[in-house]
Formats: C-alpha cells, structure tokens, sequence
C-alpha cells in the first residue's frame, strides 16, 4: 500500500491485503498456465506430460519476483516476464506448449478473478464477525433508550438498540451483494488473443479454478470487474456510516459509545488525556479512499476494440487497493464493534423528555435479527 508498509496496520489490517500482494498474483497467475495446460491436455492440444511438467513447475518460490516485476516494464505487463521463465523452467521441449493459445489478458483477468474469490472470502469472514457483533449489541440495548438525531440535532426517542439493528441490516445487504458476484459474476477469461477461441477450453479451465464460465470472453466488456469494485464500494460506505456515528457519539460532549481495546489505545502525542477512536478513524480513513478508487474501475469500462490500451491495465493495482482498503475497514470493523463500550446511563439523559412511539421498536430490532448470518 506505499511507503514501504509504514501505513500498513491503518490501510492493510487482517488477512485480506496478504491475499492479493505481489507474491498472491504471481501465484495466481502461476495457477491460471497450470489450469490452462492441463485444459489443453484434456482437449488434445498438448501431451499430458507436457501439462504435468508445466504444472509441476508453476511453484512461486521458484521465481524472483522483483525480476518480475522489473520486467513488466518493458512489455506493460508481468505475464511475458512470467512465461519466459515458465519456458525455461520446463525446458526445450516442453516450452512450445507453455501458455498455449493464451494471451496476456486470459492470464491476468483469471488471476485476478482467482484473487478476488480467495479475498472476499477473508473479507466476508471479517463482515459476518461485525455483524455478530452488531447483532449483540441490538439484543443487549434494545431497551436502552437514545435520542434519535435527524441533521445532526435530537430528534425523538429511539433505543441504542435500534440503531445497532441498522448497522447489522446495512452489513447484511452489503455481504449478500458480494457473496453474489464472489459466487456467479467472478468469471475466466481464455478467449485467446483477440476473444476468438471456442469455449471447451475456458470451460475445463474454469473447472479446475472455481471460477464461473462466462458467455463470452470479457476482454473489453468489463462488466465483472466493475461490479466487484461496485459492490466494495458499498460495503466501504456501510462501514463509514458506523464508524461515522461511532466518532459522533464519542466526542466529549456526547460521551454515549467509546472505543475499548486497553490501556494506551487511542493516545495524543500532545494530549495524554484524549481517548481517540483509533478503529473509527481507521475505517474512515480506508473507506475515503474507495470512492475514487471505484470511479476508477467504471472508468476504466471504456475499453477500445477488443482490448483496452490503458484502460485494461488501470484496473490491476486499483482492484488490490480496493479489496485491500475494504478488508481493512472490515477488519477494523470487528475490532470497533466487538469492543463498544456504551454508557447507557448517558444515553438516557440525552433522550429525556423526547417524544416518540417507541411501541414498535422490538418488533423492528426483531426483523434485523431475522436477516442476521448463523
């Protein structure tokens, strides 16, 4: 994420950033010309033992990564770097049939389609907890009465249960909108050079990867893409809300909700008597960057002919910063959620004398709870 990891238990949190760093897409893109040989054998293009070799030889600790990458330069892609190599690790013989009928794009776009799964998997592991933790707090304050506040200002009474029941929908509706696209829109791509090979093998490749067959090959129509980074963006915003009401009810003059986390979290370098909300912060920092980063990914949709010149290549670093921010959030998220402190005596002084029909609460917090994960 830059300046050499300085910021990184900020921006990289939990287990999603190892997920799609430099070493993940080498060895994604490693599995993707391991599937695409064995999809060759199964058809009758390459010897079978041309495709164990291959595969036998698609390890990442056999390759330099910062190599690699050096070389990228020269071509605006690793993918050539990575097949060299693969040639001369397989040998004379068996070189002809590494990356068979594959282009640069069928290597990357698999690859980062085989990242993406893996990292929303880790992501989505990290939402289910925040709302674990949301769902605890709806049922242990669905009686604890609030002030509701509309523009800022008090409005009616409400309960802090209430509002955590809204945090967990929010969660809910957002993990279900990627579990969508992680199981049907993550798709492989192996139309060949210009999208013109015939699916059998695409089919077996998707096979061995997990990934969905799509209709066509995508390589400028770049739908799938754009709803991954869509529905991440979602998610960010679900996150900033509670973080956002989280840093709102811990000012001093509120005093509603505090961080936990133990002695010396949430410290000033000048004010030692602060008590930072470092986990809000934290998330709101990482979900102010998603915006433009999935402005980034609808732009780069404007894709010439059947590969894009720059468009296509955009999308790379953007797509790992994207799942890297927001699975930072999130796993800041259940750090803030799981160790919520609320005072609900000050709570209540806020909400007195506020009117309000607080007669249908329960019934609201119990329709939240029906929709919770298991």
């Amino acid at each position: 994420m830059g300046a050499e990891g300085l910021f990184d238990a900020l921006y990289a949190r939990g287990p999603v950033a190892a997920s799609v760093d430099g070493r993940a897409w080498l060895g994604a893109m490693l599995e993707v010309e391991a599937a695409l040989a064995r999809a060759c054998a199964a058809e009758g293009l390459i010897p079978a033992a041309s495709a164990s070799a291959i595969a036998g030889a698609c390890d990442a600790d056999r390759f330099d990564l910062d190599t690699i990458a050096a070389a990228a330069g020269a071509s605006a892609t690793p993918v050539i770097a990575i097949v060299a190599a693969l040639r001369a690790a397989v040998g004379e013989q068996v070189a002809p049939h590494v990356h068979l009928g594959a282009t640069s794009q069928d290597v990357i776009d698999t690859a980062a389609m085989l990242l993406a799964r893996r990292a929303l998997e880790a992501l989505l592991t990290d939402v289910a907890a925040a709302a674990a933790a949301a769902a605890m707090l709806a049922r242990a304050h669905r009686e604890s009465p609030m002030a509701a506040r509309t523009l800022l200002q008090q409005a009616q009474a409400s309960t802090f249960g209430l509002r955590a029941a809204g945090w967990l929908v929010g969660l809910e509706e957002a993990a279900d909108r990627l579990r969508e696209v992680a199981t049907a829109r993550l798709a492989v791509q192996m139309g060949g050079p210009a999208g013109t090979r015939g699916p059998q093998v695409a089919a077996r490749v998707a096979g061995e990867l997990g990934l969905a067959e799509p209709t066509l090959p995508w390589d400028a129509i770049r739908v799938r893409p754009a709803e991954l980074a869509c529905a991440l963006g979602v998610l960010g915003g679900v996150l900033a809300k509670i973080a956002g009401d989280v840093v709102l009810f811990a000012q001093t003059e509120v005093a509603e909700l505090r961080e936990g986390g133990g002695p010396g979290r949430g410290g000033s370098s000048s004010m030692p008597h602060k008590r930072n909300p470092v986990a809000s912060i934290s998330v709101l920092a990482c979900a102010a960057r998603v915006p433009g980063l999935v402005a980034t990914m609808l732009a780069a949709m404007r894709q010439e002919h059947e590969r894009g010149a720059g468009g296509w290549q955009a999308e790379w670093g953007t797509l790992s910063d994207l799942l890297t921010l927001v699975g930072s959030a999130a796993a800041w998220s259940v750090d803030l959620l799981a160790n919520l402190e609320v005072d609900v005596a000050r709570m209540r002084e806020h909400a007195a004398g506020l009117d309000g029909d607080t007669g249908d609460i329960a019934t609201l917090i119990d329709r939240a709870l029906a929709v919770a994960t298991p």
